[in-house]
């Protein structure tokens, strides 16, 4: 039991970083918000029934529902669909997760004034690195073919916010909520609004193929459900702190992921951008 909970917080970063390659997957048969609606809404399904077999909370104060809604906006919405749409549009699938990996770092600065946290030397200096990580992976692939362009990057640094706002809400209004079934409406509220979204553009486009379905199975059973209750398990074994400790690794485990699985290369300078984001994002999570 010792070593299992000690590789679960490792096995949780390598779930998360294959969000990034799997997205890639997704859209070769299949419009982008329009499969992660669908993907959501299946989520909101398995989980809710998995949370009345486990026999866990499934009410909420009005407080909490409301919280959970505008978490789920943040992250699913704004996130996740930033992310995966940013990828439709060519954003290469690796490299996006340095991007969205500075999250740990903006929300220490937006901390400090929004929450009254102080703000050390240390995390400046962590800051520092992983803005300048993010350059030099971003420069040498900005508008090259299979790089970055202003479209992608916009879309990357909405998901980037969207992440961060969610993160500040859950310390400042939703450390109360069960995670399962607060979890289950985050779902449901993205889900929801992305699938009216691509209905209202037209975009519905679904061809049921072995790399759609495979992909849609990882994305909800593996990035969705099982995250989820791995998580819900770490939490109950007191080693949730160890998955944030382990976050500056995602970056790194995304590139790897897309170099084998897509055969997506990074210039050595990239590769100096990816260790000093990483750096950056070690220095303000450990601080």
């Amino acid at each position: 039991m010792k070593r299992l909970t000690s590789a679960a917080p490792w096995f949780f970063i390598v779930i998360w970083s294959s969000g990034f390659v799997v997205a890639r997957y997704a859209f070769e048969d299949a419009d982008a918000l329009f499969f992660l609606s669908i993907r959501l809404l299946l989520a909101t399904a398995i989980l809710f029934l998995l949370t009345l077999a486990l026999r866990q909370p499934i009410r909420l104060s009005r407080r909490d529902f409301s919280a959970s809604l505008l978490i789920g906006i943040s992250l699913h919405g704004l996130y996740l669909a930033g992310v995966w749409y940013a990828i439709e549009l060519g954003a290469p699938s690796g490299l996006s997760s340095v991007i969205t990996s500075m999250q740990p770092i903006l929300v220490s600065l937006m901390a400090v004034r929004l929450l009254g946290e102080a703000l050390s030397r240390r995390q400046l200096v962590g800051l520092v690195f992983g803005l300048s990580g993010v350059i030099l992976v971003v420069l040498p692939k900005l508008s090259q073919s299979g790089g970055f362009t202003a479209e992608t990057l916009g879309f990357l640094f909405l998901a980037l916010a969207g992440s961060t706002i969610a993160t500040l809400l859950q310390k400042k209004i939703g450390h109360s909520i069960p995670l399962m079934i607060g979890t289950t409406y985050q779902f449901a509220v993205a889900g929801i609004g992305l699938l009216v979204i691509s209905i209202l553009r037209g975009s519905t486009r679904f061809e049921v193929t072995h790399t759609s379905l495979w992909a849609m199975l990882w994305a909800v059973l593996v990035t969705s459900i099982a995250a989820v209750l791995l998580l819900l398990w770490l939490l109950n074994q007191g080693s949730a702190a160890k998955v944030s400790s382990l976050l500056y690794l995602v970056p790194p485990m995304a590139v790897l992921q897309a170099f084998l699985l897509l055969h997506e290369k990074v210039i050595p300078l990239g590769l100096v951008g990816i260790g000093m984001t990483a750096a950056g994002v070690a220095l303000v999570i450990r601080s």
